[in-house]
């Protein structure tokens, strides 16, 4: 079992294609006489040719080429430009035809210089006898302008493959030849067929960036001319040579050796390296030296040689199909022809056959010529030994495709194809328009799971939910060919539109599309609204659209035309009087307004008729109502049972910071517990089949009591139960009694990490996007096993309430400029339209009054209602507390209005704060500030002089109200947990 990796600790982590081949050749320098350089150019047509290639593997800089004719010219331009490479085309009429090649090396050692000269016997003789020490390399030209080609690409494969091989094992091929005339036929048909393949597996790539970046994966190719350089090539690369083409004769020691092939053959297998070998010579004899090595051997004179180099190499090096041979008769049994071909068949290839190959490494080799560098190298590493049978090999093979196509789909848009959206899919557009806010959120996420692979761990796993954007090209043309706008943008009701909308069809190559989508998903669908504007970065959109639950349905057809409703319907809603209202109030235009459909698997389980998950969520990664030791960058959530839009809706939730799970306000007493946690949840209606779509997109969810989750069997691990006998309340679940949610097994047991993942995953997001976030989550239970639960995120945007943009110092402003200011604050922003205060006149103040007290306020709050204003709320001891010795006993509808609320301790009346627990919920859920200040101790400031001095519009016997011309402007920085409320200017 030595090399067999274990899955729990295996992390693949994606190829950087983006950092291979950055060597490049950007200008070419060319030495040759007018009319060469013309034959080279035109007849050629080498810029184009090179172009082509070049724009086929999404480079953007083809090399330039530049001309000259003579040494001192080309010394002129080597001074003002950079070259990465020259060619020089040498007049054979000249007594020294290198001399210009010579002169150029001394002053350039580095740039390499390679010579074109058509060959004859006259040229080969001339090139015996000289000096060759300044070329790099010689090319036999014969006005091939695939040579220059693969020139440029040999001399980039040099510069790149020390680098290359090392950061993530790109594949070397050897070609081994001293003849100039063969190399400069075999280079350019050996980077033809590479290129081309590479090409072809770069389809498998999830969108046409990604196919650009995966060619540069391709193996590169290295060309030896002697024992010596080929010995060395190999010593350096060994542990990724792809395979070797090598020539039976060439120089050895400096003399020519007609065995040198052969013994670099004998070198190549005394490593045991597993490596393909072709053997070529003019002899034909030499075929036994080849079967000796167990190599293949191809005839240089053979008319076919190119076809036969093609197809060698097509079957020796991993390229084209997967063949896999019967070992005994080499007959073949089945034929694999991509990645998923191979994921279908692996269980079906025979014991032997299996073996055969494994131990040849061409798995490793399938892997690794299609640059599909993590799987490859795993399987190179283990040996046929290590497994204890062949079911145990083809578990292998199988979860390493898994693996690798998982971590292949995850953070990346894929350009939806209905042929590859499969199981392993994860996010994939149709159309070519923009994503829309929430898409562009979900990529976003999506990209930040793939970067930090421990977000989760065994027992919570953490992804995204199956999504496809519609992008809003898709909603232009809906728009456009059903000539909607009329309609849309005059003034109609909603169900008006709604119903126009319904009535208009979908382009047709969306329906295709959306049919393949629903074999893959098998759970109910969302159709949720991505419009250009929502989770903007500085405007606040969320909320304003609809999002439809669709069941999911036996029927296809039924199914499609229920999303096709849908997505017809979130369309409709950018026009919907409340939309068009929202766009005036943020001064937006409706016409700038494009919507792109984001469809989701619905995370959830089936019970019976309902489906919901264990638990959605709101978390925040800053709290601005932080208790006891909490601060408010440790973040908050709000969790509840049922779909998310309980929470939306405003639904008691269970609030607790990441950092501090053990600090459950809500669980703190047995009053709280029963009042103060969530009764009712929301579920989709299995049974609906929306016949008829509404404009209320919650028309097909139910609000279910928790006896009905009861009977689903779903409150096992998130609940408590309450105990009327012995009137306490008891973690987990117990028979009878009244069952809490209290998410107790997950917080405080840790079933799963759900607290130290949010907090995770919050300061990352924060990170990743530059400002504070707010995220959407849901967590499924596994139904089998309670302790594995899956975490989907679900969106992500930044925090932009303009109220809570807050960049103000509070510690320099003054406290005779303020009423009130505090050091003990929950909440946060500017709020500058109250111009009352209500005080409790502390001078005649007696806690024995305190009921009576909380009748004036009920009065003087119901005004306020009606006339739907705020005040500020001042009084001593704890607000809404149960107790009237200890605070005035009001309830939270009796001082509705109050905008902030102010507890303020008094020489003899000292009471522990409360920090707004009474309320708790409500100051969170209205956002209203809470000061705790204690004057008579130098804790804060109180003028109640100041207020004493004003008319009073209203005055009882224990209370004033104060009304001010000018608004008091109320400033709170929930980060350092100050606040002031500013005497009118």
């Amino acid at each position: 079992m030595s090399g067999i990796p274990d899955f729990k600790d295996l992390v693949f982590r994606d190829t950087s294609f983006a950092n291979l081949m950055n060597k490049r050749i950007y200008n070419v320098l060319l030495i040759a006489t007018k009319y060469d350089a013309f034959m080279l150019e035109d007849d050629g047509r080498v810029d184009e040719q090179i172009f082509n290639e070049y724009t086929s593997l999404s480079l953007r800089y083809p090399p330039r080429f530049t001309q000259v004719t003579t040494e001192a010219e080309a010394l002129a331009e080597l001074k003002d430009r950079n070259f990465e490479l020259i060619i020089c085309m040498p007049n054979m009429d000249n007594r020294d035809i290198f001399a210009a090649a010579k002169e150029i090396k001394i002053h350039y050692p580095n740039i390499p210089i390679v010579v074109l000269t058509p060959f004859s016997k006259e040229v080969s003789k001339r090139m015996a006898q000289e000096d060759l020490s300044a070329i790099d390399y010689v090319f036999s030209w014969l006005g091939n302008s695939e040579l220059l080609l693969a020139i440029i690409k040999l001399i980039e494969d040099k510069m790149n493959a020390p680098d290359d091989t090392a950061s993530v094992g790109v594949q070397i091929i050897m070609l081994v030849e001293d003849s100039v005339r063969f190399y400069s036929s075999a280079l350019p048909h050996l980077y033809k067929f590479v290129l081309e393949q590479s090409q072809m597996f770069a389809k498998e790539a999830l969108n046409g960036h990604q196919r650009t970046l995966r060619m540069r994966g391709r193996p590169k190719i290295k060309l030896a001319r002697t024992y010596e350089e080929a010995v060395r090539i190999f010593n350096q690369y060994q542990d990724n040579i792809l395979g070797i083409i090598s020539d039976m004769s060439f120089m050895h020691d400096g003399v020519k050796d007609p065995y040198a092939g052969y013994k670099f053959g004998q070198y190549v297998r005394k490593t045991g390296q597993i490596i393909p070998f072709v053997l070529e010579s003019s002899e034909a004899n030499n075929y036994v030296y080849a079967k000796e090595l167990g190599a293949s051997f191809i005839d240089k004179n053979s008319k076919s040689y190119p076809q036969d180099l093609r197809k060698k190499i097509m079957a020796r090096f991993g390229f084209g199909d997967f063949v896999i041979l019967n070992p005994q008769t080499k007959e073949e049994i089945m034929r694999i022809t991509d990645l998923k071909d191979l994921q279908k068949k692996v269980f079906q290839i025979p014991d032997d056959s299996l073996v055969y190959h494994l131990s040849r490494n061409h798995f490793s080799r399938f892997f690794y010529s299609r640059a599909m560098f993590p799987p490859a190298e795993v399987l190179k590493h283990v040996d046929v030994s290590d497994y204890k049978d062949m079911d145990e090999a083809r578990k292998l093979i199988f979860d390493l495709i898994v693996q690798y196509r998982r971590m292949k789909n995850t953070g990346v848009v894929a350009v939806y194809q209905k042929d590859r959206f499969d199981e392993y899919s994860n996010f994939a557009r149709i159309g070519d328009g923009s994503l829309g806010g929430k898409g562009r959120g979900l990529a976003f996420i999506g990209a930040m799971v793939k970067r930090y692979p421990k977000l989760g761990n065994e027992n919570l796993n953490v992804t995204i939910p199956k999504t496809v954007v519609i992008c809003t090209d898709i909603f232009d043309e809906f728009m456009e060919t059903n000539e909607l706008y009329p309609v849309a943008l005059g003034d109609v009701d909603d169900d008006t539109i709604l119903k126009y909308f319904l009535r208009a069809s979908l382009p047709s190559r969306l329906i295709e599309d959306l049919m393949a989508f629903f074999e893959v998903v098998k759970s109910p669908v969302a159709v949720r609204s991505s419009s250009l504007l929502e989770d903007s970065h500085y405007q606040p959109f969320a909320g304003i659209y609809s999002t439809y639950m669709v069941p999911r349905i036996e029927d296809k057809y039924e199914m499609l035309r229920t999303v096709s409703d849908a997505v017809k319907a979130v369309y409709a809603s950018v026009f919907y009087r409340d939309s068009k209202a929202y766009m005036t109030a943020t001064s937006n235009l409706i016409d700038q307004e494009k919507m792109a459909i984001v469809l989701q698997e619905v995370v959830g389980n089936c019970y019976n008729d309902h489906f919901y998950p264990t638990l959605s969520g709101v978390a925040r990664s800053l709290n601005f109502y932080p208790i006891g030791n909490e601060k408010a960058e440790d973040g908050i959530a709000n969790i509840a049972l049922g779909l998310g839009k309980y929470i939306v809706d405003g639904g008691m939730t269970l609030r607790f910071s990441p950092r501090h799970p053990h600090n459950i306000l809500q669980m703190s007493t047995m009053d709280f517990a029963l009042r103060e946690t969530q009764t009712r949840f929301y579920a989709l209606d299995l049974k609906n089949l929306a016949e008829n779509f509404s404009v209320d997109d919650a028309f097909n969810l139910l609000k279910l009591n928790l006896k009905d989750a009861d009977a689903d069997g779903a409150l096992k691990y998130i609940v408590s139960t309450y105990d009327p006998y012995d009137q306490i309340i008891r973690d987990g679940y117990y028979p009878g009694g009244r069952k809490i949610i209290s998410f107790v097994n997950i917080l405080q047991h840790d079933v799963f990490p759900l607290a130290e993942n949010l907090d995770k995953i919050l300061h990352i997001g924060q990170d990743e996007m530059g400002r504070p976030i707010e995220i959407e989550f849901a967590v499924n239970i596994h139904p089998d096993d309670s302790s594995k639960a899956t975490f989907y995120l679900l969106q992500v945007r930044p925090i932009v309430d303009n109220k809570e943009i807050m960049d103000e110092d509070l510690t320099v402003v003054e406290n005779e400029d303020t009423i009130l200011s505090s050091s003990s604050v929950l909440g946060h922003g500017i709020v500058n339209d109250v111009q009352d205060v209500i005080y409790v006149k502390t001078g005649a103040f007696n806690s024995s009054n305190n009921q009576l007290i909380a009748y004036d306020i009920e009065k003087m709050n119901r005004r306020f209602t009606e006339q739907e204003k705020s005040y500020v709320l001042v009084g001593p001891g704890r607000w809404g507390s149960s107790d009237s010795w200890l605070g005035i006993p009001v309830k939270w509808p009796h001082i509705s209005n109050a905008r902030v609320i102010v507890e303020c301790g008094l020489e003899n009346y000292r009471i522990d704060p409360s920090q707004g627990t009474h309320f708790f919920q409500n100051l969170t859920s209205f956002g209203v500030g809470y000061f705790t200040v204690n004057p008579f101790k130098g804790d804060g400031w109180f003028d109640e002089a100041y207020l004493n001095a004003q008319p009073a519009v209203e005055e009882t016997e224990y209370l004033r109200h104060v009304h001010f011309d000018k608004p008091v402007v109320i400033k709170m920085d929930g980060k350092k947990s100050l606040g002031v409320v500013m005497k009118p200017e």
